[in-house]
């Protein structure tokens, strides 16, 4: 019985250690994509942005 006391509590210290350095990571910019709005225009859109135009129509 203690042995599980003891697992719950090591979980749970793991836990918020995961959960500090996520919350960490978020804060410090980690997840900020730099890379995506520089090469935006390289992607094909489906949609027409300019309403009424169409750029591959001759």
């Amino acid at each position: 019985m203690q042995v599980i006391v003891v697992l719950i509590i090591a979980a749970l210290v793991v836990a918020g250690g995961f959960l500090i350095s996520f919350i960490w990571a978020v804060r410090s910019g980690q997840y900020d994509d730099t890379y995506t709005p520089s090469v935006r225009m390289l992607f094909d859109d489906d949609t027409d942005r300019c309403k009424g135009t169409d750029s591959k129509k001759g």
